[in-house]
């Protein structure tokens, strides 16, 4: 009874590393199609982006503030100044998502403390 326990025990256990290799070495092929439409959906597309605003005003003001951004933080975001009407914005960053934009508020903050996240519209 015993040896046959273990020839059982032995033979299922075969058989699940056996199966265990074959999901293993399994391949998916992916449909050209699903990867275009996969790159598509994730691509950085400018009006789905995140911007900060940092500042709201008159146009001497709007370049002191982006002199001020390029001096402390150089190349590290885009930056520029928006017009509409009446005043002028300084925008920074073009953040594909809201995880990268906080990562960069936090750190543009400690300079510029007015400084908020945004979703330009369309």
């Amino acid at each position: 009874m015993r040896h046959l326990l273990l020839c059982l025990f032995l033979s299922l256990s075969a058989s699940y590393v056996y199966c265990q290799n074959e999901v293993a070495s399994s391949h998916i092929e992916v449909s050209p199609a699903i990867e275009k439409i996969t790159e598509a959906k994730f691509s950085i597309d400018s009006s789905s982006s995140y911007k900060i605003q940092l500042f709201y005003g008159n146009l001497n003001e709007a370049h002191k503030v982006l002199g001020k951004f390029k001096t402390t933080y150089g190349d590290m975001w885009s930056s520029k100044i928006k017009f509409e009407t009446p005043n002028y914005k300084v925008w920074v960053g073009n953040y594909r998502n809201r995880l990268e934009a906080d990562r960069a508020l936090m750190r543009i903050q400690t300079k510029f403390p007015s400084a908020f996240i945004f979703k330009p519209k369309k």
